[in-house]
């Protein structure tokens, strides 16, 4: 599957207007980072342990609300993956480095 047709699937579970969706899809994003974030911090620092499924799940969730806010906003996942790209090659032409990170001016 790609980007694309996962953001048109995604779509059909969605519900609300656009002006809603934008609210909506803001807060969802945030809501299920920091529960992959939790996750993560169960898994580091309270010792639970590796529950990959329900990592699955909560990478799922954040995927799917990244397709919805991109489509409130008006562009295609593809559209963003690709901006995102050029953003990072143009800060790293030659790659990620530590140097290049703490010196880089784009």
């Amino acid at each position: 599957m790609d980007a694309n047709e996962y953001q048109r699937l995604c779509e059909i579970t969605a519900g609300g207007d656009n002006n809603d969706r934008i609210a909506y899809t803001a807060m969802g994003l945030s809501g299920e980072a920091g529960e992959v974030l939790d996750e993560t911090k169960k898994l580091l620092y309270h010792k639970h342990p590796y529950d990959l499924d329900k990592f699955l799940k909560e990478l799922g969730d954040v995927a799917w609300y990244l397709a919805m806010c991109s489509l409130a906003h008006g562009f295609t996942l593809s559209e963003v993956m690709e901006a995102n790209i050029k953003k990072l090659q143009a800060r790293y032409p030659e790659g990620f480095s530590t140097d290049a990170s703490i010196n880089r001016t784009a």
